[in-house]
């Protein structure tokens, strides 16, 4: 994914379901390259590459 992409997704009401390794998380917030997201199934909160997310379509 890319940064204009996740600012698309975070400056958006409409939900839409982001991926880190095969599991749903949310764009908790955005630094550069890094994304913090936290895992919808757990409580778990990653740093990630952005680059690394993705949406499935």
């Amino acid at each position: 994914m890319n940064l204009d992409r996740i600012n698309s997704i975070l400056n958006n009401d409409k939900k839409t379901e982001v991926f880190y390794q095969n599991r749903a998380v949310w764009i908790q917030g955005i630094n550069n390259s890094v994304a913090k997201v936290g895992f919808v199934d757990t409580f778990e909160e990653k740093d990630v590459n952005i680059e690394d997310l993705y949406e499935n379509f």
